[in-house]
């Protein structure tokens, strides 16, 4: 079935990242994924892991609210196309892989070049051909904590306690202590 999501909503995330893209695409269905399976609305409390840096990051974020500066939108550089949702109050959620093979060896729609038929096809595929979904009965990251900030006896910038780096007897923000040991 097409998207269902707002036209409106779908612009506004398109304008919020910038550009149309198959990415951004991915994105925007997998936060409608999201907002079917666990009724999101503004004060639920969401964590979103995502498994990879790409843009349908901006998508999800736009349309379900959770960021980075909330701690409820968690990356793990794992480079793939995962999407981990949990909703902490009702105790569920799911994890969400992009199956690329929903858009390969598509037919092109007519004066569509390939990005705009994969954009195409992404926005009109039936949600359960694009993922290969999963039930979590477990939270994926614990809650944020709110930890001291300490100064780097290198730099002086503060640095949040569990970044800091201890070396030769001095406590050092990562790219200091990086200066000194190149093992990391």
């Amino acid at each position: 079935m097409t998207c269902q999501l707002d036209k409106q909503f779908i612009e506004q995330t398109i304008s919020f990242h910038g550009h149309s893209c198959p990415g951004l695409a991915i994105g925007i269905r997998t936060a409608e994924l999201a907002i079917q399976e666990l009724k999101i609305t503004p004060d639920s409390s969401i964590v979103c892991v995502v498994e990879t840096d790409m843009c349908a990051v901006d998508g999800i974020q736009f349309l379900t609210g959770c960021t980075f500066g909330k701690g409820n939108l968690v990356h793990k550089d794992f480079g793939k196309a995962g999407f981990t949702f949990f909703d902490r109050r009702a105790d569920k959620g799911f994890r969400a892989v992009f199956l690329d093979d929903a858009i390969k060896d598509l037919p092109d729609p007519d004066g569509l070049s390939g990005r705009e038929a994969r954009i195409f096809h992404i926005m009109g595929a039936d949600i359960s051909d694009l993922f290969d979904v999963k039930a979590i009965a477990l939270p994926p990251v614990r809650p944020a904590r709110i930890l001291q900030s300490i100064t780097c006896q290198e730099c002086g910038e503060k640095v949040m306690e569990s970044r800091l780096r201890r070396f030769d007897g001095k406590e050092l923000c990562i790219p200091c202590f990086m200066g000194y040991e190149q093992k990391i």
